[in-house]
């Protein structure tokens, strides 16, 4: 888990939160899948500078996220895929109506820059890809993240999961590009967004075929939140033009602004 306070570093063309931002500066606390880590590292300092409020964002897998959210933890804004936002709603744990589509993302397969682009363009051929390669690396699903939950059930489904197990090195960062980039690994599996950020790898293309998965990233207002009105401002935010072009830009689908 990562607990980062983003400094505000950066100017926004868009002008619309201007007003919100007049107000009485709050600190904001968003707990988000770490997975939207690449996307909020860039549009954070930028929503600090537009509004005047301070971001602290907490970066876990989707099942930490959820279980801190059970267990009690307190925030404004939680930003994860859909389930687990229909999840902590069935449990009254964020403000029904304030659910807001943000982005979308599928996931991919890396190499480390330079090396030969493997062929993945059928699951046949991405099954023999895998099983050619001494070392793969993907979220630990045990963590919770649901790319890494997703690709587990994939290797289930292509039949290698027991040939993959020796293989595998589950990233401590919690990014598959990690262990690409610094060697540790032959290939990474794991959301597009995540991916692109990690310096050192190539993206050799998505999941093929009804083998990708698209998450669907959902933020809502907390039900313990202290600040609601800057939270929503954030979530208006993330859904400007300008944003949509930074999301797009780090590899997500954003939604409709």
């Amino acid at each position: 888990m990562q607990i980062r306070s983003l400094a505000a570093a950066a100017t926004v063309g868009a002008t619309i939160l201007l007003a919100q931002g007049a107000a009485e500066a709050a600190e904001l606390k968003v707990l988000s899948a770490i997975a939207l880590q690449p996307v909020l590292g860039d549009l954070g300092p930028k929503f600090e500078r537009a509004t005047g409020h301070t971001l602290v964002i907490t970066f876990a897998p989707l099942g930490g996220i959820v279980k801190l959210v059970q267990a009690g933890d307190s925030g404004d804004v939680v930003v994860i895929p859909q389930s687990g936002i229909e999840r902590l709603a069935k449990d009254g744990k964020v403000v029904s109506g304030t659910e807001t589509v943000l982005a979308s993302a599928g996931s991919g397969v890396a190499v480390r820059k330079g090396a030969p682009r493997p062929d993945i363009s059928t699951p046949e051929a991405l099954k023999r890809t895998l099983l050619a390669a001494k070392s793969i690396s993907y979220s630990d699903p045990a963590g919770g993240g649901a790319s890494g939950i997703h690709f587990a059930k994939v290797l289930d489904r292509l039949g290698i999961a027991s040939e993959m197990k020796s293989r595998t090195i589950f990233p401590k960062s919690g990014f598959p590009g990690d262990p690409v980039a610094n060697g540790e690994a032959e290939i990474g599996v794991g959301t597009l967004q995540g991916l692109i950020a990690i310096a050192g790898i190539e993206i050799v293309g998505p999941l093929p075929g009804d083998l990708q998965d698209t998450l669907v990233f959902v933020a809502a207002i907390m039900a313990s939140a202290k600040q609601t009105e800057a939270g929503k401002a954030f979530i208006d935010f993330m859904r400007t033009p300008e944003s949509a072009k930074a999301i797009r830009a780090k590899g997500m689908e954003p939604a409709t602004p």
